[in-house]
């Protein structure tokens, strides 16, 4: 079993994840968080929303910032007035290519399905298959060996030309093999298809009644941009955060929680003069990267990458990702984390002029219908922000990075996961299986543990319970044997267990463990609390 399968096995087995509708055989591209997952994610979530607004102090530098900035929050409404979409340039642009097979009736996202060149018995032909990253050559050859009419011994019989790469690099597909197929060029000519979710708003169900449910947060904070100005007497520089759900009608989900269709976003649009706009761009790239590397994704599974010239959108003044190499993906493959954008006066002059798009010059002007009008109208609303010590009028510069909380905390568990040798309670040695989250987000601070079920152990323990629970999430198990209690609870990323045994009836002290140390430490019971707290916040 691959290390993605055991992960996946035990999100639901612990009650991190579980299909949605599962009852009913499942949505695709659609996740529950169970108990413990909706935990995890809130951790994470809170740990971003706390290190971003609520603990800023904005009366001092942070390092390496610029100078000192204000931060605040919103929460804004999923459907938002359909000429958003329309001026931010979703309405037109936000598409991917999508092919059909003719022969399965299936649909693929253009440049999420991987093959290989192959020839046997004179003929040679690009064999896809839509697996994991650990299972791709494996299931290709199978797929070769049925294709040609092969057995197995006859493996070495294929010839291989070059690495497995997507759909997308191969310009004909008339040998080309699709995942579901057993006929060649079965593949439609890739199309685009709008990710955006439409719905009805009102009783009447009219086109004009259409909306969409938002593919982003952020439009959210620039149409409001001056509502935040006008009541909260904030200054340029400044941010606006927010934390919420987006929705992208993905062609094929795929990847556990990495791609879905429903997703929650961790959003920040930071508001700054254009003359200083390269500095804070290069303050939060180098700023978010550094948060994952806090909270326990190893350096060298993470990296951040420049956006080269082509990648980068239209509106861009330079881009770059935060990547991980997830276990699911081909070894040397990152999957995006984060994206952190230059974004320049793009989004506030569109909902100010209307749709921007770059003309000859390589200038943003506002892009004209056939009859010379502008194509989308903007709202007519001055964006443009006054500094009213210098009495200078500009339209700011935007610097937006832009994280995903469900990536975040698969990334986060991914990282986590590990097994590795450690004595039971008989001394011998065994397999443990552990999640070695970051205290922060680990779904239980710690776990509670009456060594046994009578002489005075529990009355102490659930006592001691009461009051870790006043400050923090806990979980109190006196069931079977404290060895079977610690295997428990190092599976669900608990750090320290505390065990009330007989001395701890006579002399009120404790045993803490270390879930990654396995260190064992003796403690008053009078001081636990603030020594997990320490501990967690360390």
């Amino acid at each position: 079993m691959s290390s993605m399968d055991k992960i996946v096995s035990l999100c639901k087995r612990r009650g991190f994840l579980f299909q949605s509708s599962e009852i009913y055989g499942g949505l695709n591209g659609f996740w529950d968080y169970g108990p413990l997952g909706v935990e995890l994610k809130r951790n994470v979530k809170e740990a971003w929303w706390q290190d971003m607004v609520s603990r800023h102090n904005e009366l001092l530098q942070p390092k390496g910032a610029p100078s000192t900035y204000e931060m605040v929050g919103l929460d804004c409404t999923i459907i938002m007035h359909p000429q958003v979409w329309k001026c931010s340039g979703h309405y037109d642009l936000f598409h991917d290519y999508m092919v059909d097979c003719r022969e399965s009736k299936k649909r693929y996202r253009y440049d999420q399905v991987r093959g290989r060149w192959v020839e046997a018995k004179g003929k040679k032909v690009f064999i896809t298959a839509l697996v994991e990253a650990e299972q791709e050559d494996a299931t290709l050859q199978q797929r070769a060996l049925k294709f040609f009419n092969l057995r197995g011994k006859d493996a070495d019989s294929l010839i291989w030309d070059g690495p497995a790469t997507s759909l997308a690099d191969i310009k004909e597909f008339e040998n080309v093999l699709a995942p579901d197929a057993k006929e060649l060029g079965t593949l439609t000519t890739p199309r685009e298809f709008n990710l955006m979710f439409k719905t009805i708003v009102g009783a009447l169900g009219s086109d004009d009644d259409a909306a969409f449910l938002r593919p982003e947060t952020a439009q959210g904070i620039f149409v409001n941009f001056k509502n935040v100005l006008d009541s909260s007497r904030v200054a340029i520089p400044f941010g606006i955060c927010q934390v919420g759900k987006s929705f992208r009608n993905e062609i094929t989900p795929r990847n556990f929680t990495f791609r879905s269709r429903e997703f929650e976003q961790m959003e920040l649009e930071f508001f700054c003069h254009p003359e200083t706009s390269r500095a804070w761009y290069e303050y939060w790239r180098n700023r978010r990267f550094d948060w994952y590397l806090k909270h326990g994704l190893a350096a060298v599974r993470l990296r951040l990458r420049e956006h080269a010239a082509e990648e980068i959108a239209h509106y861009s003044c330079g881009t770059a990702d935060i990547e991980y190499a997830f276990p699911f993906l081909p070894t040397g493959d990152y999957g995006e984390l984060e994206g952190i954008a230059h974004r320049a006066d793009f989004d506030l002059r569109s909902h100010m002029e209307g749709k921007l798009v770059k003309n000859a010059e390589g200038q943003l002007v506002v892009e004209q219908g056939p009859d010379g009008k502008p194509k989308h109208r903007g709202s007519g609303r001055d964006m443009s922000y006054r500094n009213e010590v210098s009495n200078e009028r500009f339209i700011p510069h935007v610097i937006e990075p832009s994280a995903g909380a469900d990536r975040a905390t698969l990334a986060f568990l991914c990282e986590a996961f590990k097994e590795d040798q450690a004595p039971d309670e008989n001394g011998n040695m065994q397999t443990r299986t552990v999640l070695q989250l970051h205290p922060r987000f680990a779904p239980f601070k710690a776990a509670v543990f009456p060594l046994v079920k009578k002489d005075g152990m529990p009355e102490v323990a659930m006592e001691l319970y009461g009051a870790l629970k006043q400050k923090f999430p806990v979980f109190y198990d006196e069931k079977g044997a404290v060895g079977r209690r610690y295997r428990r609870q190092d599976e669900v990323g608990t750090p320290y267990c505390i065990t009330v045994d007989g001395q701890s009836v006579s002399d009120k002290t404790v045993t803490i463990r270390d879930r990654d140390s396995l260190e064992q430490v003796r403690l008053k019971i009078d001081d636990v609390v603030a020594e997990i707290s320490r501990r967690i916040e360390s």
